[in-house]
């Protein structure tokens, strides 16, 4: 890679851009496809127009994909109850995302069927498998129903969210399986829906203080960021393998990617499923336009972060870092020079990440600087600024050589995509210090087919320009 007269490494000329390519067609025992295209509606939001190829994959093989029992119009059209259709109505919803149309008359159907989803955060995908555990419970019966795993306890705070909301209207009782929860002596959750994090889970259910002997419905969110991270696949077949005998429980099973090994785990984990898969044509970034700061090193990226604080704070912003230590250093950093912000990562005690979420999600702290926790499923919509501080890599683990590793493309996407929300404008910036990150950057530029534009940060003003132009 060639240095240029001001010794940082020269841009690459402009990736091509992403072409609209149809998926390939499924193996032929899943012929029975159905492909349409996808209006995402978003509550409190404008109509956003988003395309997706929607391939629909019954169980049943003789069954008819296209017939008008899979898909519906309206939300009345599912028979449900009407203290859940007003909730609903009650957060916005007027008819059901083209998603929805297709899976939940798969999820409602009875008996009970299992399903396997694709679909990425803003889709509609949450509502879906909230209102399926909702349409279970039997409200008369105070014993847990349904029960739902998230990778994180921020996004399991989120779907909780989603329930409380939906439920309003119906007796529902909720309740957390996140570290810290309950008081130290709880014998007995009756709640109706509990929503945790696995090892919790697992350890309630072990203890006998949740009793599955109810449960009608396991949800499963994130899997493949579940899969990722050190036991919480584990953990999960635990939760599942602890699930009663004695009557069926349905099994929803939701992953933004299926390599290989989320696609075999989901296959056993929800057997004879329905599968739901959402592939967009363009890849998520088409709202968020991308910088990079050529830095001079690494702690030449803290002086331009520093330099772009009173930016940050135009609206709401995440600084990504690729460990715990380096949020601590630069947060703490920050705040001794006067700077307000917030730092988030999983080695902070519960209470402390749930306050510095909530904190922001209020608009209360503008900026958080946090690893790769709220990558994920995170919906703040007044964020219209990602930091890539360190741009996310593959585990370092498993290369020998550090200098060859590569940059985890989907973590990338997962990341900027916390701006740029529902069709907002927003967007990122990378830091790039070195032939290394210069050389990952351009790996991020070639997958995603989207030209990343480069900020000199050798002149402050001109930099402070581009930026604010791309803000407006």
């Amino acid at each position: 890679m060639e240095k240029d007269a001001e010794g940082f490494y020269a841009p690459a000329p402009a990736a091509p851009e992403a072409s609209s390519s149809t998926p390939p067609p499924p193996p032929a025992a899943e012929l029975t496809t159905a492909k349409t295209e996808v209006t995402v509606t978003e509550a409190t939001t404008d109509l956003i127009k988003s395309t997706f190829d929607v391939s629909v994959t019954l169980a049943d093989q003789q069954a008819n994909p296209t017939s008008p029992l899979h898909s519906v119009k309206t939300f009345e059209e599912l028979g449900l109850h009407q203290d859940l259709l007003k909730g609903i109505y009650d957060m916005g919803f007027s008819k059901p995302s083209k998603i929805q149309e297709r899976a939940l008359p798969l999820l409602l159907a009875n008996p009970p069927q299992n399903m396997i989803g694709q679909s990425q955060s803003g889709t509609g995908k949450t509502a879906a498998f909230v209102l399926t555990m909702l349409s279970r419970v039997d409200f008369s019966l105070n014993k847990p129903q349904a029960i739902c795993l998230a990778p994180s306890r921020e996004l399991a705070r989120q779907i909780m969210s989603v329930v409380v909301a939906m439920g309003k209207f119906t007796p529902v009782q909720t309740e957390y399986a996140i570290k810290d929860n309950l008081p130290r002596g709880t014998t007995n959750v009756t709640a109706h829906i509990i929503v945790g994090t696995p090892g919790t889970m697992t350890d309630l259910i072990r203890r006998k203080v949740i009793d599955v002997s109810e449960v009608k419905v396991f949800v499963l969110d994130e899997a493949d960021n579940m899969l990722d991270q050190d036991g919480l696949g584990e953990q999960t077949l635990r939760v599942k393998n602890m699930l009663p005998r004695s009557h069926p429980v349905q099994i929803i099973l939701f992953s933004a990617t299926f390599p290989d090994n989320v696609r075999n785990f989901a296959n056993k984990f929800a057997p004879n499923a329905n599968k739901i898969e959402l592939k967009r044509n363009e890849l998520s970034v088409t709202n968020i336009r991308q910088f990079y700061m050529d830095c001079k090193s690494e702690e030449h990226k803290y002086d331009v972060l520093v330099s772009l604080y009173h930016l940050l704070v135009i609206g709401q912003s995440i600084i990504f870092c690729q460990h715990r230590h380096t949020a601590d250093r630069i947060s703490q950093r920050m705040t001794a020079e006067g700077h307000k912000v917030a730092s988030l990562h999983g080695a902070k005690d519960a209470q402390e990440r749930d306050t510095i979420i909530d904190r922001f999600r209020e608009g209360k702290e503008k900026v958080l600087i946090t690893t790769n926790v709220i990558a994920r499923g995170i919906d703040i919509l007044q964020v219209n600024m990602v930091v890539n501080y360190d741009l996310p890599l593959l585990n370092e683990r498993d290369h020998g050589n550090r200098n060859d590793v590569r940059p985890d493309i989907e973590t990338y996407i997962h990341r900027i995509g916390r701006t740029g929300r529902f069709g907002r404008k927003g967007i990122s910036v990378n830091f790039v210090h070195d032939k290394r990150t210069w050389s990952q950057m351009e790996q991020i530029e070639q997958a995603t087919g989207k030209h990343i534009v480069r900020i000199q940060t050798t002149d402050l003003d001109t930099m402070e320009e581009q930026m604010k132009k791309a803000l407006k």
